[in-house]
């Protein structure tokens, strides 16, 4: 035991500690929900975590995303990530994968190195095939729904996909499983009704959704619970 995680171990105990040690986490996309959940499995003492993730920290990230900095704009979030990782646990191994997930990619990761797999990526088509590649590889996942347009964090719960409501991301994303015979899957999702953004619409005449600092980083901090308490429990 090392007096770093003394305070975890009061609560889990030696074992528990030992076996967040061995186990070896993915966390695909770290921005506002992901970047919450590396921070506290860091923190947990998980041994080894992959991040994925292909994007640049810029200015609009910084309302929400713990790895942005003034100091840290232009970085490639996984670097910056690593970074942070390492000065809070130096002897956990940090795995970084420059690329976003999606079908066309899925081929560059083998899902039975994981212990367990966290869906924190936007793209429908992306969060469809880890869950895919998750049932393929018996490997358990948890997914976060939608966490922008939202102002209260009191409203996020963990549910199976089936038993969720309110929430477009995972209505979507309901239909879509239930088409593959998917029959569950552990989700984070909020039932609060989506605020309509006031803004112009982007470059690529999409609305962007708006965010804060609570909403996406609670979201990002009940999935590491769940994660450390499904493992704690094999």
């Amino acid at each position: 035991m090392t007096e770093q995680f003394l305070r975890t171990e009061f609560l889990i105990g030696k074992d528990g500690v030992e076996k967040l040690k061995n186990t070896r986490v993915a966390i695909f996309g770290i921005g506002g929900v992901g970047g919450y959940t590396a921070e506290a499995l860091t923190r947990c003492g998980i041994g080894t975590i992959d991040i994925i993730d292909n994007d640049t920290i810029n200015l609009s990230n910084l309302n929400r995303q713990i790895y942005a900095l003034h100091s840290t704009l232009g970085q490639y979030k996984v670097d910056a990530a690593k970074q942070r990782m390492l000065d809070i646990n130096p002897n956990i191994t940090v795995n970084t994968h420059k690329t976003f997930y999606l079908p066309k990619t899925s081929h560059l990761f083998d899902f039975k190195n994981y212990d367990y797999i966290i869906d924190a990526i936007d793209t429908v088509t992306g969060k469809i095939e880890l869950v895919m590649k998750a049932q393929e590889s018996n490997t358990p996942i948890i997914c976060s729904m939608g966490t922008g347009n939202k102002m209260n964090p009191a409203m996020l719960e963990v549910s199976d996909i089936y038993k969720t409501s309110v929430c477009p991301l995972a209505k979507v994303m309901r239909q879509e499983l239930k088409k593959r015979k998917v029959k569950k899957l552990k989700v984070v999702y909020s039932k609060e009704t989506p605020i309509k953004p006031a803004q112009i619409e982007d470059t690529n005449n999409k609305r962007t959704p708006g965010s804060n600092s609570f909403v996406p980083p609670t979201a990002g901090l009940i999935i590491a619970s769940e994660v450390v308490k499904d493992i704690l429990s094999k």
